[in-house]
Protein backbone atom coordinates (compact mmCIF):
# COMPACT_ATOMS: atom_id res chain seq x y z
CA UNK A 1 0.00 0.00 0.00
CA UNK A 2 1.34 3.46 -0.95
CA UNK A 3 0.30 7.00 -0.09
CA UNK A 4 -0.69 10.02 -2.18
CA UNK A 5 -0.67 13.60 -0.93
CA UNK A 6 -2.69 16.29 -2.72
CA UNK A 7 -2.48 19.72 -1.06
CA UNK A 8 -3.36 19.02 2.60
CA UNK A 9 -5.07 15.68 1.90
CA UNK A 10 -3.15 12.44 2.41
CA UNK A 11 -4.56 9.18 1.03
CA UNK A 12 -3.71 5.55 1.58
CA UNK A 13 -3.75 4.11 -1.96
CA UNK A 14 -5.10 0.58 -2.16
CA UNK A 15 -4.81 -1.13 -5.54
CA UNK A 16 -6.70 -4.30 -6.39
CA UNK A 17 -7.07 -6.47 -9.48
CA UNK A 18 -10.78 -6.74 -8.67
CA UNK A 19 -11.35 -3.00 -8.77
CA UNK A 20 -12.55 -1.36 -11.98
CA UNK A 21 -13.22 2.22 -10.89
CA UNK A 22 -11.63 4.81 -8.60
CA UNK A 23 -13.26 5.37 -5.22
CA UNK A 24 -12.52 7.57 -2.20
CA UNK A 25 -13.52 6.43 1.29
CA UNK A 26 -13.39 8.54 4.45
CA UNK A 27 -13.23 6.00 7.24
CA UNK A 28 -14.63 6.42 10.75
CA UNK A 29 -11.40 7.81 12.11
CA UNK A 30 -11.12 10.40 9.34
CA UNK A 31 -8.40 8.54 7.42
CA UNK A 32 -8.63 8.85 3.63
CA UNK A 33 -8.52 5.76 1.40
CA UNK A 34 -8.18 5.87 -2.38
CA UNK A 35 -9.04 2.54 -4.03
CA UNK A 36 -7.86 1.98 -7.60
CA UNK A 37 -7.11 -0.66 -10.26
CA UNK A 38 -3.40 -1.62 -10.45
CA UNK A 39 -2.67 0.05 -13.77
CA UNK A 40 -3.98 3.58 -13.06
CA UNK A 41 -1.05 6.07 -13.02
CA UNK A 42 -0.49 8.49 -10.13
CA UNK A 43 -1.28 11.48 -12.36
CA UNK A 44 -4.78 10.12 -12.94
CA UNK A 45 -5.19 9.55 -9.22
CA UNK A 46 -4.21 13.17 -8.53
CA UNK A 47 -6.68 14.48 -11.10
CA UNK A 48 -9.43 12.36 -9.55
CA UNK A 49 -8.66 13.66 -6.06
CA UNK A 50 -8.63 17.25 -7.31
CA UNK A 51 -12.14 16.81 -8.74
CA UNK A 52 -13.38 15.21 -5.52
CA UNK A 53 -11.56 17.36 -2.97
CA UNK A 54 -14.56 19.53 -1.99
CA UNK A 55 -16.60 16.38 -1.32
CA UNK A 56 -13.73 15.07 0.84
CA UNK A 57 -13.56 18.31 2.84
CA UNK A 58 -17.31 18.17 3.48
CA UNK A 59 -17.08 14.56 4.70
CA UNK A 60 -14.20 15.38 7.03
CA UNK A 61 -16.06 18.40 8.45
CA UNK A 62 -19.19 16.32 9.00
CA UNK A 63 -17.26 13.59 10.83
CA UNK A 64 -15.50 16.14 13.02
CA UNK A 65 -18.81 17.76 13.97
CA UNK A 66 -20.43 14.43 14.75
CA UNK A 67 -17.37 13.32 16.71
CA UNK A 68 -17.90 16.14 19.21
CA UNK A 69 -21.42 14.86 19.87
CA UNK A 70 -20.47 11.33 20.92
CA UNK A 71 -18.79 11.23 24.35
CA UNK A 72 -17.59 7.84 25.51
CA UNK A 73 -20.10 5.92 27.57
CA UNK A 74 -19.61 5.23 31.28
CA UNK A 75 -20.86 2.05 32.89
CA UNK A 76 -22.78 3.67 35.73
CA UNK A 77 -26.41 3.57 36.81
CA UNK A 78 -28.65 5.43 34.37
CA UNK A 79 -26.24 5.54 31.42
CA UNK A 80 -28.05 4.93 28.12
CA UNK A 81 -27.04 2.31 25.56
CA UNK A 82 -28.59 1.76 22.14
CA UNK A 83 -30.16 -1.41 20.77
CA UNK A 84 -31.98 -1.39 17.41
CA UNK A 85 -32.44 2.37 17.53
CA UNK A 86 -33.81 2.62 21.07
CA UNK A 87 -31.95 3.72 24.19
CA UNK A 88 -32.04 1.53 27.29
CA UNK A 89 -30.74 2.69 30.67
CA UNK A 90 -28.18 0.66 32.58
CA UNK A 91 -29.02 -0.75 36.00
CA UNK A 92 -26.16 -2.09 38.09
CA UNK A 93 -27.15 -4.82 40.53
CA UNK A 94 -25.37 -6.76 43.26
CA UNK A 95 -25.83 -10.12 41.54
CA UNK A 96 -27.20 -11.49 38.28
CA UNK A 97 -27.18 -14.82 36.47
CA UNK A 98 -25.72 -13.17 33.33
CA UNK A 99 -23.12 -10.52 32.55
CA UNK A 100 -25.70 -8.51 30.58
CA UNK A 101 -29.47 -8.87 30.34
CA UNK A 102 -32.22 -6.70 28.87
CA UNK A 103 -35.03 -6.82 31.41
CA UNK A 104 -38.03 -4.53 31.77
CA UNK A 105 -36.63 -1.95 29.40
CA UNK A 106 -33.22 -1.79 31.11
CA UNK A 107 -29.81 -3.29 30.62
CA UNK A 108 -28.91 -5.14 33.80
CA UNK A 109 -25.29 -5.81 34.76
CA UNK A 110 -23.58 -6.91 37.99
CA UNK A 111 -21.65 -4.08 39.62
CA UNK A 112 -18.56 -6.27 39.81
CA UNK A 113 -18.43 -6.43 36.01
CA UNK A 114 -18.92 -2.71 35.34
CA UNK A 115 -15.18 -2.13 35.10
CA UNK A 116 -15.13 -4.36 32.00
CA UNK A 117 -18.63 -3.36 30.98
CA UNK A 118 -17.74 -2.48 27.39
CA UNK A 119 -16.36 -5.95 26.72
CA UNK A 120 -19.43 -7.64 28.21
CA UNK A 121 -21.89 -5.43 26.33
CA UNK A 122 -20.11 -5.95 23.01
CA UNK A 123 -20.34 -9.70 23.55
CA UNK A 124 -24.08 -9.31 24.19
CA UNK A 125 -24.49 -7.23 21.02
CA UNK A 126 -22.69 -9.93 19.00
CA UNK A 127 -24.87 -12.68 20.48
CA UNK A 128 -28.07 -10.76 19.73
CA UNK A 129 -26.88 -9.38 16.41
CA UNK A 130 -26.11 -12.75 14.85
CA UNK A 131 -29.68 -14.14 14.89
CA UNK A 132 -31.29 -10.78 14.04
CA UNK A 133 -29.04 -10.10 11.06
CA UNK A 134 -29.25 -13.72 9.88
CA UNK A 135 -33.03 -13.39 9.92
CA UNK A 136 -32.87 -10.34 7.68
CA UNK A 137 -30.49 -12.11 5.30
CA UNK A 138 -32.92 -15.02 5.02
CA UNK A 139 -35.77 -12.59 4.44
CA UNK A 140 -34.04 -10.99 1.43
CA UNK A 141 -32.16 -14.00 0.01
CA UNK A 142 -34.85 -15.18 -2.42
CA UNK A 143 -35.81 -11.64 -3.45
CA UNK A 144 -32.19 -10.76 -4.27
CA UNK A 145 -31.46 -14.18 -5.81
CA UNK A 146 -28.47 -14.91 -3.58
CA UNK A 147 -27.52 -17.74 -1.26
CA UNK A 148 -25.05 -16.45 1.36
CA UNK A 149 -22.88 -18.99 3.14
CA UNK A 150 -23.64 -17.43 6.51
CA UNK A 151 -23.38 -14.39 8.77
CA UNK A 152 -20.66 -13.39 11.19
CA UNK A 153 -20.75 -10.45 13.62
CA UNK A 154 -17.48 -8.89 14.74
CA UNK A 155 -15.49 -5.64 14.90
CA UNK A 156 -14.90 -4.46 11.32
CA UNK A 157 -13.14 -1.20 12.11
CA UNK A 158 -14.56 1.61 9.97
CA UNK A 159 -16.90 -0.64 7.94
CA UNK A 160 -20.50 -1.47 8.77
CA UNK A 161 -20.34 -4.66 6.74
CA UNK A 162 -18.30 -6.71 4.33
CA UNK A 163 -18.95 -9.40 1.75
CA UNK A 164 -16.18 -11.98 2.14
CA UNK A 165 -14.87 -14.94 0.21
CA UNK A 166 -17.12 -17.95 -0.17
CA UNK A 167 -20.29 -15.92 0.14
CA UNK A 168 -19.88 -15.05 3.84
CA UNK A 169 -21.43 -11.79 5.07
CA UNK A 170 -19.71 -9.92 7.90
CA UNK A 171 -21.34 -7.18 9.96
CA UNK A 172 -19.91 -4.85 12.56
CA UNK A 173 -21.44 -5.47 15.97
CA UNK A 174 -22.44 -1.80 16.03
CA UNK A 175 -24.95 -2.53 13.26
CA UNK A 176 -27.31 -3.88 15.91
CA UNK A 177 -27.29 -0.46 17.61
CA UNK A 178 -28.82 1.20 14.53
CA UNK A 179 -32.57 1.63 13.99
CA UNK A 180 -33.97 -1.55 12.49
CA UNK A 181 -34.64 0.01 9.08
CA UNK A 182 -31.06 1.31 8.85
CA UNK A 183 -29.57 -2.02 9.92
CA UNK A 184 -31.77 -3.64 7.27
CA UNK A 185 -30.21 -1.36 4.63
CA UNK A 186 -26.73 -2.44 5.76
CA UNK A 187 -27.81 -6.06 5.25
CA UNK A 188 -29.14 -5.40 1.74
CA UNK A 189 -26.05 -3.34 0.90
CA UNK A 190 -23.75 -6.26 1.63
CA UNK A 191 -26.01 -8.85 0.01
CA UNK A 192 -25.93 -6.89 -3.25
CA UNK A 193 -22.16 -7.34 -3.27
CA UNK A 194 -22.70 -11.06 -3.82
CA UNK A 195 -23.73 -10.02 -7.35
CA UNK A 196 -21.66 -6.87 -7.86
CA UNK A 197 -18.32 -6.45 -5.99
CA UNK A 198 -18.18 -2.70 -6.75
CA UNK A 199 -20.59 0.22 -6.42
CA UNK A 200 -21.60 0.26 -10.07
CA UNK A 201 -24.93 1.65 -11.35
CA UNK A 202 -26.22 -1.93 -11.60
CA UNK A 203 -25.24 -2.50 -7.98
CA UNK A 204 -27.39 0.41 -6.80
CA UNK A 205 -30.27 -0.74 -9.03
CA UNK A 206 -30.18 -4.12 -7.31
CA UNK A 207 -30.44 -2.42 -3.94
CA UNK A 208 -33.31 -0.23 -5.11
CA UNK A 209 -35.26 -3.24 -6.38
CA UNK A 210 -34.92 -4.94 -3.00
CA UNK A 211 -35.29 -1.81 -0.86
CA UNK A 212 -36.95 1.11 -2.74
CA UNK A 213 -36.42 3.53 0.17
CA UNK A 214 -32.69 2.82 0.44
CA UNK A 215 -31.63 6.41 -0.38
CA UNK A 216 -33.11 7.68 2.89
CA UNK A 217 -31.36 4.97 4.89
CA UNK A 218 -28.09 5.59 3.08
CA UNK A 219 -28.26 9.32 3.86
CA UNK A 220 -29.15 8.63 7.51
CA UNK A 221 -26.13 6.35 7.88
CA UNK A 222 -23.76 8.94 6.42
CA UNK A 223 -25.11 11.82 8.48
CA UNK A 224 -25.92 10.14 11.78
CA UNK A 225 -24.20 6.74 11.83
CA UNK A 226 -21.25 7.98 13.84
CA UNK A 227 -23.59 8.98 16.67
CA UNK A 228 -23.84 5.32 17.71
CA UNK A 229 -20.09 5.06 18.29
CA UNK A 230 -19.87 6.46 21.81
CA UNK A 231 -19.68 3.05 23.49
Amino acid sequence: MSTLTVNDLRFDVRRSDRRRVLEITVDRGGELILSAPPEVPDATLRDFVQRKRMWVYKQLARKEALGHQTPRKEFVDGEGFAYLGRTYRLRLVAESDAAVKLVGGRFVMPKALARDGREHLIRWYCERGGPWLSGKVQEYAARMEVLPAGVRVQDLGYRWGSCGKGGWLYFHWKTILLPASIAEYVVVHEMAHLHEPHHTPEYWRRIERALPSFEQSKAWLVERGRAVEGL
